[in-house]
């Protein structure tokens, strides 16, 4: 038993270092971005002026809705964070372009894929769509597998790697090192209860990385979009997208023309120019 926890001890080890990695990686990019609730500056070295996230906040009250988007822009252009792309969304939803507010608003839930109030403000922007995609069903246990792993971002799954990584330790200690025998079986238990809860955040938090890094999932921009039987003009026209819809990257290797896959398992081909990658 004690080389089996060794061993564990040791796997384990290496699992929160890599979860460390994970989360470590994935904010990298987004170091210098607008945190929520924070009023971070920063400075545009093109124009020379200071753009922050209150200024943004400033023209958006004042329904200067033009500034407070390029203000956004700006901020995300420094690194990518859910509060910048929610607010910008926000933006575009006032403005009545609901595509654009529609891709902000998935790539707010990228990064916070466990916020509410995104959820619901992108709900409140696909009603306006045109299109009304009912998808494919899962079968109840992969969905809930699916709303467990999309109820933290990938660095809460990462930080909850740690934290059952330490109470693993504490439970490991209390099984070599206490006298009593209740207080060892109980170290037992939860040894083995925090390795499980460790090797399943790591798995969840690798998951919302390949997410991130992937990003397979796009929104069309232009009014109406006709797809295609094959990549070309000339191709059997299928049916017709309008602005708003989501659709699945299904074949990302010709440059003018992307296969994809809707929600209710339909496919074709869209020119390249009528999608914006989430």
């Amino acid at each position: 038993m004690k080389k089996i926890l060794f061993f564990a001890f040791n796997l384990l080890i290496a699992m929160s270092l890599w979860a460390e990695e994970i989360s470590l990686d994935s904010i990298q990019s987004g170091k210098d971005s607008v945190s929520i609730g924070s009023h971070t500056e920063f400075s545009t070295e093109k124009s020379g002026k200071n753009i922050t996230k209150s200024g943004g906040d400033s023209a958006y009250i004042k329904n200067d809705y033009k500034s407070a988007i390029q203000i956004y822009e700006a901020l995300l252009e420094k690194g990518e964070a859910a509060e910048g792309y929610y607010n910008l969304g926000n933006c575009y939803y006032k403005t009545n372009d609901i595509a654009k507010s529609i891709l902000n608003y998935e790539r707010a839930l990228l990064l916070d894929p466990g916020n509410t109030d995104i959820r619901v403000n992108l709900e409140m922007a696909r009603a306006k769509t045109v299109d009304k995609i009912t998808p494919i069903p899962d079968i109840f246990f992969v969905a809930w597998i699916k709303s467990l792993i999309n109820c933290l971002s990938v660095d809460a799954w990462a930080k909850c790697g740690i934290l059952f990584f330490i109470l693993f330790l504490v439970a490991v200690a209390l099984f070599f090192f206490s006298k009593q025998a209740s207080l060892k079986k109980g170290g037992f238990i939860g040894g083995i209860v925090f390795l499980i809860l460790v090797v399943l955040s790591n798995v969840f938090a690798s998951q919302q990385k390949a997410v991130l890094v992937n990003r397979n999932a796009a929104i069309v921009l232009v009014p109406s979009v006709t797809v295609r039987s094959t990549p070309s003009e000339s191709g059997t026209s299928l049916f017709i997208l309008h602005e708003g819809s989501k659709v699945e990257l299904k074949d990302n290797s010709m440059r003018e023309w992307k296969e994809i896959r809707l929600e209710d398992g339909k496919v074709g081909w869209v020119p390249t120019s009528s999608i914006e990658v989430i």
